[in-house]
């Protein structure tokens, strides 16, 4: 069951999201706060594992509320509310997700549709910070001060000639939700595809299961020495660097371990530049929502080598960070779209 606290100097409206979201069978209604300073002292009380946060509140408003929280006390919040000009600067601030209000009532079916929808698709981000919270650990950043280059553990070689294609993605906060919008739409044939999403170890496997479930790709989460086949999806283990092998003629995987490298383990930038190193302009490559500038070395050294590289646009983005940072590098040739990035893919794979 999932613990939610409800933030809204309307009392009409507590009472609307309260009744709305215990309709969800998984979730339950902990607590109502009227303005920031109850809902400190209620988190502490409650220990919820959502929040909903409304943005036009007395004594402070929810934005400044949302930056403290994700500095203090991180959590999955949802905005909710009627002022829709601040949709992407509350993703900027850790957001996970926002829901528009105006004009509605307890009978109002289209808006308690949205609110299912987007607390069903964060029930996986949920689990993730509950596991962090059981292991007892002080509230770290998720990015770490510092950031090893990419050298520290692969070199950046000449580039391989290779016939085959294949496909890389990177991506990270917002990662889970936007690679199974992408996903859900791609169909084979499709050259093999490889994934480093920053995601901890326990969760990359039980991912990879429900992507599978949803694709009609094969998903798997990446072993050692894996022969890359068509149709095929390899995610990296939440534990390990994932990177592309080229050996006569065909590609493998291939698992390491060592030092963060990008602040990150598994790396979007030792991924890519693996790719660069053993495809190059037959590979494409993909940076999605993140936090962080993880991926633009490698991005640009595939661009350079005359792959394909493309860059999740602001607009669908919960942190436009990494594919800001690679655009910011000159490592991408297309801003994209979400709707429009499986048509991208599908088209690269001659499909």
């Amino acid at each position: 069951m999932y613990r939610v606290l409800i933030i809204d100097d309307s009392r009409l409206m507590q009472k609307i999201l309260s009744d709305m979201i215990s309709r969800l069978e998984d979730f339950e209604v902990v607590a109502t706060a009227s303005d920031a300073f109850e809902a400190r002292d209620l988190i502490k009380k409650f220990e919820p594992d959502l929040v909903t946060i409304d943005i036009n509140m007395p004594k402070m408003d929810g934005v400044t509320f949302l930056r403290n929280l994700m500095r203090l006390h991180p959590m999955p919040a949802v905005v909710i509310s009627t002022d829709v000009s601040k949709h992407h600067e509350v993703f900027d601030d850790g957001a996970v997700g926002f829901i528009a209000k105006k004009g509605i009532d307890e009978n109002d079916t289209s808006f308690f549709g949205r609110i299912e929808d987007t607390l069903m698709r964060l029930t996986f981000l949920i689990d993730r910070y509950k596991m962090k919270s059981k292991a007892k650990k002080p509230n770290l950043p998720e990015i770490e001060t510092i950031k090893n280059h990419p050298d520290t553990l692969l070199p950046l070689k000449q580039t391989i000639i290779s016939g085959a294609k294949v496909i890389v993605i990177g991506a990270s906060t917002g990662g889970v939700e936007t690679l199974m919008e992408i996903f859900k739409q791609l169909s084979p044939p499709m050259p093999p595809i490889l994934i480093t999403l920053h995601i901890p170890f326990g969760f990359s496997g039980s991912f990879a299961q429900r992507l599978d479930h949803l694709s009609s790709l094969r998903v798997y989460e990446a072993q050692d020495g894996q022969v890359l086949e068509n149709s095929s999806v390899y995610i990296a283990p939440g534990n390990k660097h994932l990177l592309l092998d080229s050996r006569q003629g065909k590609y493998y995987t291939k698992l390491l371990d060592g030092p963060r490298i990008s602040r990150h383990k598994p790396s979007v930038d030792i991924l890519f530049r693996s790719v660069h190193n053993g495809a190059g302009a037959n590979a494409m490559g993909v940076i999605l929502t993140g936090m962080g500038d993880d991926g633009s070395i490698g991005l640009k050294e595939m661009h350079d080598a005359g792959a394909l590289t493309i860059a999740q646009s602001a607009k669908k983005c919960v942190v436009f960070g990494m594919p800001a940072k690679a655009i910011e590098a000159g490592a991408v040739k297309q801003i994209v779209d979400l709707e429009d990035i499986p048509t991208k893919i599908q088209k690269f794979g001659g499909c």
